[in-house]
């Protein structure tokens, strides 16, 4: 792989819109080089034959069918609210028209 230069991380961090000092362009170099190395290691793993996954492990959905069943009525959930109106819940109101 050919070696990162001083001048390719400039061209990219104006790429990116990035503004890095004379320090900072020379510690890049060295930081960008670790990071494409590493990426070079990834890529030379044996692929072939795996299929692409989104997670390292297998993922289930926990689900349970979903079933009409029989529910409290409308006098019955009400029964114990301190004030109701139109068949829903009243509440004091917090915010002004404005």
């Amino acid at each position: 792989m050919s070696s990162l230069s001083r001048d390719d991380v400039a061209h990219l961090a104006g790429l990116a819109r990035i503004e890095l000092s004379d320090v900072e362009l020379d510690r890049m170099v060295g930081e960008l080089g670790v990071i494409l190395e590493s990426v070079a290691k990834v890529q030379q793993a044996p692929t072939e034959g795996v299929a692409p996954m989104s997670h390292p492990m297998p993922l289930t959905n926990v689900t349970r069918p979903d079933v009409v069943r029989p529910s409290l009525g409308a006098e019955a959930v009400l029964a114990g609210a301190p004030e109701a109106e139109q068949q829903r819940f009243s509440v004091p109101r917090i915010l002004d028209e404005d």
